[in-house]
């Protein structure tokens, strides 16, 4: 079935959601985020670079905005895409832009769950010092993975109907394999650098209002402020799991066993604030938004 789900519409509005990458992680909480707000919703995982079914779906749902979840970032990480690039072309550059494209010649919002794996700390933006925003250039090539992304996001800039949100490092509240916090706690060894990252539970619900609004561009999609492997591990120690423990090594070390160079940067993401307030609604900083996360973790049973 190219899609798999609609809620109830008792006391929804007129618009009419379509996830693209129905079956994916943050799709998943999407589409229950939607279904809790009554909106109609329906997902797909129809290939988007496959011009004839993404407009054969567009006609038979008739979406008003396409949730753009889908592309390949590789498994179990971006190492794998050094060895399959004609793949990651195919989902990431290709597919990207078709589904984009055909949104638009449809008149239909779409919203690009992008990355912010796209920049490195350097002299103007050190560690700590001023974050990068969304009108700086990519300056980050260290993997093919990061490399398609830059490339496409610049592309993407065209389309009057795109609306692209920077992620990274995703979290959720509970210890889903895709959630970076999963990833690290099982990491026999961490580096440890300051980054932005995105709790879910926080800002996926802004990406359904901007969305809503017909917000276009891009926007920094994480959390205020940065936080470091150290800081993120000691509080789920703190919250989770106490009896947790960690090793760290440096980046030089950690470049010895990676085929793919990884992504270290701090995103501005006032804009993204500034815009949340006129909802009313306020983005809270990385390490409050952290603590809160694991707190709800340890509510819910999580260890």
């Amino acid at each position: 079935m190219a899609t798999n789900g609609t809620a109830s519409t008792n006391g929804a509005s007129n618009k009419v959601f379509l996830i693209w990458g129905g079956e994916g992680w943050v799709a998943g909480h999407l589409k229950d985020l939607l279904q809790q707000q009554n909106e109609k919703v329906f997902t797909t995982t129809v290939r988007m670079e496959n011009r004839e079914a993404v407009m054969a779906e567009l006609d038979r749902v008739k979406p008003t905005h396409v949730l753009n979840c889908a592309g390949c970032t590789g498994r179990p990480n971006v190492d794998w895409c050094e060895d399959n690039k004609e793949q990651v072309i195919r989902s990431n550059v290709i597919g990207t832009l078709n589904l984009t494209d055909c949104c638009f010649l449809k008149n239909v919002h779409c919203t690009v769950f992008a990355t912010g794996c796209i920049y490195a700390y350097d002299s103007k933006h050190p560690p700590g010092g001023e974050g990068y925003l969304e009108a700086d250039p990519a300056n980050f090539g260290g993997s093919y993975y990061s490399a398609t992304k830059s490339k496409v996001e610049e592309l993407m800039t065209t389309y009057s109907n795109c609306l692209i949100l920077r992620l990274r490092m995703p979290v959720s509240d509970d210890l889903h394999p895709r959630s970076f916090v999963t990833k690290i706690s099982k990491y026999d060894r961490v580096v440890n650098i300051p980054n932005s990252n995105t709790i879910l539970h926080d800002l996926l619900p802004c990406a359904i209002q901007l969305a809503s609004a017909g917000d276009t561009g891009i926007y920094n999609f994480t959390n205020p402020g940065a936080i470091s492997h150290n800081e993120v591990l000691t509080l789920f120690k703190k919250h989770v799991r106490p009896d947790f423990e960690w090793k760290n090594f440096s980046e030089e070390e950690q470049s010895k066993i990676l085929k793919a160079g990884r992504s270290n940067c701090e995103l501005n993401s006032d804009k993204l604030v500034k815009r949340m307030k006129d909802f009313g609604v306020e983005v809270k900083d990385v390490h409050t938004a952290y603590d809160e996360c694991f707190q709800r973790m340890k509510a819910n049973g999580v260890k």
